[in-house]
C-alpha cells in the first residue's frame, strides 16, 4: 500500500509514464486491486483544488486503460461506473471520467445497466460543443461500445437514448469525428424505431451532404474524401424514411450544384432510390427525370452522362421491379417509363439528328431495368426503326437508323445473363420476336457502303445473344457477309469488322465459315506467284492471307489451313514444271514467304490465346515443313528451287520454334531424336512426311565438309527445334561436350554466311543455358582453347575474330541468364581485346550487349533465368567501364565508350539511372565516336534520360550547351549521313525546351533556330518532319 502511495504520489507530481507502468505492475502481480490505487487518491479525488480533483481522476483512468481484465469482478466495475458517472457533473475532471468509462464500456463485465447509466449521464452532463475533437472522440466511442454490446438496453431506453444521441450529434465537424458519427447513425436507423426523430435524424446526416471535405497534408487519421462520402451515404439510404425528405434535396443538388456535386448526387440516388422505395420513386418520378434528362440530352461532360443514365436505370428498375405490371405484356407499361419512351421515340422519328443519340442511349438503359419495361421498349422501337429504314423517303438516313437500332440491340444483349451456363428460354430472348424482320434490313443494309458498318455491329450483337439465332440463320449471316468480302476490294476497314464478324461466328459455329468462307477465300489464293508487275494480284493475296491470319485460329479452322497451306507451299516451291534456269524465283518466294508468315503468326495468336491444340501439329505440320525444305535442299543441286531461299527457312525455324514451345519434355525428347538422327546420322526417314519423295540416291549431311550451302542453310531448322527444349530434356548425342566442341570448331571453318553462324551460335547458348553443371570440361578447355585459337590469335583474319567474339558473347550470356559464378570471368577476357585495334570494337561492344533482351534465352523457350541477372551484370561491370572510360590511354577509352554505349542501350534504364552524373560527360565523349549505331544508342539513351525525373533533368541542364552544338552538328545531312542519326538528334532537341529552364537555353535559341532551318531542307520526309516538330517547339520557347 505504502508503495501504491508514493507512486501515486510522484505521479501527482511529476505524471511521468514510469508511475503508471509500475502500478499497472503492482497491480499485475496481485500486489494491489483497483480499490488500492481509489484509497491512495482519495485526498486527490476530493481535492478542492480542480488541478489535483482532475489529475486524480487521469492517473486512475490511465491505469485502468492498461489493467489487466481479469483483475477487475463485477463489484468493482459498477463501482468504477457510478463513481465515473459522478465524475461527468465536475467539469475539471469530465474529460479523465470519459477515458476511464470508454474503457469500462468495453470490458465484458460491464452490465446493461450499466451502459443505462452511462448514457443517461452522457445525455445529462456532457456538453459536446465546450469539448475539442479528440474529446468528442472518446464521447462517440462510449456511445459507440453501447450500441455495439448493450443494443437492446440502448432500444429499450427508446425515445430517451435517440433524442440524447442526437443532442450529442449535433453540429460535429471533425472528420474522424463524423466517420464514428456515421457509423452509429446507420445502426440507429436501421434498428431502432426512429420514426419519430426521422426529421432530426435527417438534420444531422443530410447537412453533410455532399462531402466537401478535402484531407489536410499529412493527415495523422488517414481520412480521404471517399471514406467519408461512403460512410455519408450507408447513412442516407439507411432507411426508406428518408425519401420525402431527401430527394427534394437531391433534385436541387442535380440542378444548381457544380459537375463534382452533380456526379456524388447521381452515384447517391443510386444506392437511395431503392431503400426510399416505389412510392416515393413515382412521387418524383416526373421532377427526377426532367433532372436527369438536361445531363442526359445536354451533358457536359461524358461521365456526368453516364451516371445520369445509371440512375435513371434504377429509377425505373425501383418503380416497375415490385408492380404487377412486370408480369403482364408490354402494352400494360403506364407512368414515367411510357412518357419517356414517348418522349425519345418522338425524337427517333429523326433519326440523323444529333439528339438521336443521346434518345437511343435512354431507351438502351431501358433494355437492363425490368421485363416489363424492356418489353415494352422494344415493342415500341424495333418495328419504329425496322419502318424507318423501307421508307422510300427515308432512304439517306438508313445508315443512322442502323447505328441507333444497332445500339438497341448490343443493350437487349447485355440485358441478358451473362453466365455461358445459363442457357435463356424463348420467352426470356428480348429480340426474338423480330429477329425476322431485323435481320431483312440488316442483310439488305450490309450491301450499301454507308450503312454496312452499323450492320455489321448489329449483327455481331445478334451473333453473340444466347438462344436469338438458329444454325441455319447462322450460315444466312455468314453467306451474306462473305458476299461482302468478295465485293470490297478497296474498303479495308469493312473487309475488318467483316472478318470481326466472322471470327466471333466461327468461336463457337466454325462450321460455317469453314464450309463457306475459307473455300471462297483459298480459292482467291493462286497456286502459282503473280509475276513482279502484277501489283494488283499480289495486294489481293496479301489481303487473302489477312483475312486467313484472323479467322483462322479456331482449332477446326487452324486444322484446314494448315492441310490447304501445306498443299499450296508444294505447289508453289515445287511447281509441276521446274524452275528453269535465270528464271525470277522472286515472286514466288515472297509468296511462299507469306504464306507461312501467316501460319507463324496464326501459331502465336493460339499460343497466346493458350490453345491446347498446337502440340499435334509437331505430327501433322512439322515434318511437312521439314520434308519440303530437305527435298528442295536436294533438289536444288540438279534444278533452282525456290525453298532454300534463307527468309523462307527464317519463317519456317519460327513455325518450328512455337509447336516445340508448346510440346511437353517428353514429347520433345521423341522429336529432338528424329531430327539429330536427320541431321547428323542423314536418317530423315522418322522426320519428313510429304508429297515429295526424299531421293533415295541423295544424303542430307549438313554437316559434312563438302556439304552444299543448300544443306548447311536448313542448320536453321536443326536450331529451331533445340532452342526451345525444357533443360530435363537430354540432348541424342553420346557426348554434349564433344557435340558442342565441334559445333564451335565447325563454325568458324565452314559457316559460309550469317544465317548458319546464328543458328549454331543459338543452338551452341541454348544447350549451353539448360544444361551448364554438366559440361565443366566445355566451359573450362573447350572454351579456353576456342579463346586461344580464333579469338586470342592476332594472325587468324579480323573477320573470323569478330564472328569468334561474337559466339563467345553468347555462351558467355547463356551462363549469364542462369545465374552462374564465373560467367563475368569471361568479360575480363574481353576486356582484354581492348588494346587490339582490329577487334577492341567488337569486344567492347559484346560486353555491352551480354545482358541485352533476345528472343532465344527466353521463359518462353524455357531457357533458366534467374532474376535481376540484368542488375547484377550491370553492378559489377558498370564501374569498370567507367573508370577505363575515364582513366585508360586513348585508343582504350574508346572501347570502353563503345562497351558504355552498348551496354546502356542493353538494359533497363533503372540499372544505371543513379550513376547519370558521371555517364553525362562520357555519353557526350561517345555522340563523337565514329560509328552511327553508337551515336544513335547514346542519343536514345540522352532521350529517355531528359524525359524522366526532375533529378535527370538537372543532369540535362548542366550540359545543355554541349547537348545543344552535339545534336545540331547530328541532325544536318552535310554533316551526319545516317539518316537514324539524324532523326534522333533531331528529337533530342525537341525535348530540350520542355526540360531544360529558359534562361539556360535561352543564348543557343537563335542558333538553334537558324541551323534548325536547314533540316527542314533535308532529302527524307522522316527528318523534316521531326525538324519541323523541333524548330516550332524552339520558337514557342519563351521565358
Amino acid at each position: 500500500m505504502e508503495r501504491i502511495d508514493r507512486l501515486v504520489r510522484t505521479w501527482i507530481a511529476s505524471e511521468q509514464e514510469q508511475e503508471i507502468e509500475d502500478t499497472v505492475s503492482e497491480i499485475a502481480q496481485g500486489n494491489a486491486t483497483l480499490l488500492h490505487i481509489v484509497k491512495s487518491l482519495g485526498d486527490f479525488l476530493t481535492s478542492e483544488e480542480d488541478d489535483l480533483r482532475t489529475k486524480g481522476v487521469e492517473f486512475l483512468s490511465l491505469v485502468l486503460s492498461r489493467c489487466p481484465h481479469e483483475k477487475l469482478n463485477r463489484q468493482s466495475v459498477r463501482t468504477l461506473v457510478t463513481f465515473y458517472c459522478g465524475k461527468l457533473e465536475d467539469t475539471e475532471t469530465i474529460i479523465p471520467a470519459l477515458k476511464g468509462l470508454n474503457t469500462l464500456s468495453k470490458l465484458p463485465l460491464f452490465a446493461s445497466s450499466d451502459a443505462v447509466e452511462v448514457a443517461n449521464a452522457l445525455f445529462q452532463h456532457v456538453k459536446m460543443r465546450v469539448l475539442v475533437h479528440s474529446q468528442r472522440f472518446v464521447v462517440y466511442s462510449i456511445i459507440d461500445n453501447l450500441v455495439a454490446h448493450h443494443r437492446e438496453a440502448m432500444k429499450n431506453m427508446g425515445d430517451e437514448f435517440l433524442r440524447g444521441y442526437i443532442g450529442l450529434a449535433e453540429g460535429e465537424k471533425d472528420p474522424r469525428n463524423l466517420m464514428m458519427a456515421f457509423a452509429i447513425d446507420k445502426v440507429l436507423l436501421i434498428e431502432f424505431d426512429s420514426a419519430k426523430y426521422i426529421e432530426d435524424f435527417f438534420g444531422i446526416t443530410f447537412c453533410y451532404f455532399p462531402i466537401t471535405f478535402r484531407p489536410p497534408p499529412n493527415d495523422p487519421y488517414g481520412i480521404t474524401t471517399e471514406d467519408l462520402r461512403s460512410a455519408l451515404r450507408s447513412c442516407l439510404h439507411a432507411t426508406s424514411l428518408f425519401g420525402k425528405l431527401a430527394v427534394p434535396l437531391f433534385l436541387e443538388k442535380l440542378n444548381a450544384g457544380s459537375p463534382a456535386t452533380k456526379k456524388d448526387t447521381l452515384d447517391t440516388l443510386d444506392v437511395c432510390l431503392p431503400v426510399y422505395g416505389a412510392g416515393v420513386a413515382r412521387e418524383f418520378a416526373r421532377k427526377l427525370w426532367n433532372a436527369l434528362k438536361l445531363e442526359i440530352f445536354q451533358p457536359t461532360d461524358p461521365v456526368t452522362e453516364e451516371k445520369a443514365l445509371k440512375t435513371f436505370q434504377v429509377l425505373i428498375q425501383t418503380i416497375y421491379a415490385a408492380s404487377p405490371e412486370d408480369k403482364g405484356t408490354e402494352n400494360e407499361i403506364v407512368g414515367l417509363a411510357k412518357d419517356a419512351c414517348d418522349e425519345c421515340m418522338e425524337i427517333l422519328r429523326e433519326p440523323e439528328k444529333s439528339q438521336a443519340k443521346h434518345a437511343i442511349k435512354v431507351l438502351c438503359a431501358f433494355m437492363s431495368t425490368t421485363p416489363s419495361v424492356s418489353r415494352y421498349t422494344l415493342a415500341r422501337a424495333v418495328p419504329h426503326f425496322v419502318k424507318l429504314f423501307l421508307n422510300p423517303d427515308e432512304l439517306p438516313n438508313r445508315a443512322p437508323t442502323l447505328r441507333l437500332l444497332a445500339d438497341l440491340i448490343e443493350a437487349a444483349r447485355q440485358s441478358m445473363s451473362q453466365d455461358p451456363e445459363v442457357l435463356p428460354d424463348d420467352g426470356n430472348v428480348p429480340l426474338l420476336p423480330y429477329k425476322d424482320e431485323v435481320l431483312g434490313i440488316l442483310t439488305v443494309g450490309l450491301k450499301m457502303p454507308a450503312s454496312a458498318y452499323p450492320a455489321i455491329d448489329a449483327l455481331k450483337s445478334m451473333v453473340l445473344t444466347p438462344g436469338l439465332l438458329t444454325h441455319e440463320e447462322l450460315g444466312f449471316i455468314v453467306h451474306n457477309v462473305d458476299e461482302v468480302l468478295q465485293k470490297d476490294e478497296e474498303e479495308s476497314d469493312l473487309s475488318d469488322v467483316s472478318l470481326d464478324l466472322l471470327s466471333t461466328i466461327s468461336s463457337f459455329a466454325p462450321s460455317h465459315v469453314s464450309g463457306n468462307t475459307l473455300p471462297m477465300l483459298f480459292t482467291a489464293l493462286p497456286d502459282r506467284a503473280p509475276p513482279r508487275d502484277a501489283e494488283a494480284e499480289r495486294v489481293k493475296y496479301w489481303r487473302t492471307l489477312a483475312a486467313l491470319r484472323k479467322l483462322c485460329t479456331q482449332p477446326d479452322l487452324f486444322e484446314t489451313l494448315v492441310v490447304r497451306f501445306s498443299t499450296k507451299l508444294d505447289l508453289i516451291c515445287v511447281p509441276s514444271s521446274p524452275i528453269a534456269e535465270g528464271e525470277d524465283r522472286e515472286p514466288s518466294a515472297a509468296y511462299a514467304h507469306s504464306i507461312l508468315k501467316t501460319l507463324a503468326d496464326v501459331l502465336s495468336i493460339k499460343i497466346e490465346k493458350g490453345h491446347t491444340d498446337v502440340v499435334k501439329y509437331v505430327d501433322r505440320l512439322v515434318p511437312r515443313l521439314y520434308n519440303l525444305f530437305i527435298y528442295s535442299a536436294l533438289a536444288s543441286e540438279e534444278r533452282p528451287m525456290v525453298a532454300p531461299d534463307p527468309r523462307l527457312l527464317a519463317v519456317a525455324a519460327q513455325i518450328i520454334t512455337l509447336v516445340t514451345q508448346s510440346l511437353n519434355a517428353s514429347r520433345q525428347e521423341t522429336f529432338v531424336k528424329a531430327v539429330f538422327a536427320a541431321y547428323l546420322e542423314g536418317d530423315v526417314s522418322h522426320l519428313v512426311d510429304g508429297v515429295q519423295k526424299i531421293p533415295a540416291d541423295k544424303t542430307f549431311r549438313p554437316f559434312e565438309p563438302s556439304a552444299p550451302t543448300s544443306q548447311r542453310n536448313l542448320l536453321v531448322l536443326l536450331s529451331a527445334a533445340v532452342v526451345p527444349l525444357y533443360k530435363e530434356v537430354t540432348l541424342p548425342v553420346p557426348d554434349e561436350t564433344k557435340f558442342l566442341d565441334n559445333l564451335l570448331q565447325w563454325i568458324p571453318v565452314h559457316a559460309e554466311n550469317a544465317p548458319q553462324r546464328e543458328a549454331l551460335i543459338h543452338l551452341i547458348a541454348a544447350v549451353v543455358n539448360r544444361h551448364a553443371d554438366k559440361l565443366d570440361d566445355f566451359l573450362t578447355s573447350n572454351v579456353h582453347v576456342f579463346w586461344l585459337s580464333h579469338i586470342a590469335d592476332s594472325s587468324v583474319s579480323s573477320d573470323s575474330r569478330k564472328n569468334a567474339i561474337v559466339v563467345f558473347k553468347w555462351i558467355t550470356k547463356a551462363l549469364l541468364v542462369r545465374g552462374y559464378v564465373d560467367a563475368t570471368k569471361n568479360v575480363d577476357r574481353l576486356l582484354e581485346l581492348f588494346d587490339d585495334e582490329c577487334v577492341s570494337w567488337d569486344a567492347a561492344r559484346a560486353i555491352g550487349r551480354i545482358p541485352g533482351t533476345d528472343k532465344v534465352l527466353t521463359k518462353r523457350n524455357h531457357a533458366v533465368i534467374k532474376i535481376l541477372y540484368a542488375q547484377k551484370y550491370t553492378n559489377s561491370v558498370l564501374p569498370r567501364i567507367i573508370e577505363g572510360a575515364k582513366t585508360s590511354q586513348s585508343s582504350r577509352q574508346n572501347a570502353y565508350l563503345v562497351a558504355l554505349a552498348a551496354l546502356i542501350k542493353s538494359v533497363p534504364k533503372s540499372t544505371y539511372a543513379d550513376q547519370m552524373p558521371s555517364l553525362m560527360p562520357l555519353l557526350l565523349r561517345g555522340l563523337e565516336l565514329p560509328d552511327n549505331e553508337i551515336r544513335a544508342g547514346v542519343i536514345e539513351t540522352l532521350q529517355a534520360a531528359a524525359t524522366s525525373d526532375d533529378k535527370e533533368n538537372n543532369i540535362v541542364t548542366e550540359h545543355a550547351a554541349s547537348l545543344v552544338s552535339t545534336m545540331l552538328k547530328n541532325s544536318l545531312v552535310s554533316q551526319m549521313p545516317s539518316v537514324k542519326v539524324r532523326v534522333a538528334a533531331l528529337r533530342y532537341l525537341a525535348t530540350l525546351p520542355s526540360v531544360v529552364r529558359y534562361d539556360v537555353l535561352h543564348p543557343q535559341k537563335a542558333t538553334v533556330i537558324r541551323e534548325l532551318a536547314k533540316a527542314l531542307d533535308d532529302p527524307k520526309r522522316a527528318v523534316r518532319r521531326e525538324a519541323v516538330t523541333a524548330r516550332t517547339n524552339w520558337f514557342k520557347f519563351t521565358g
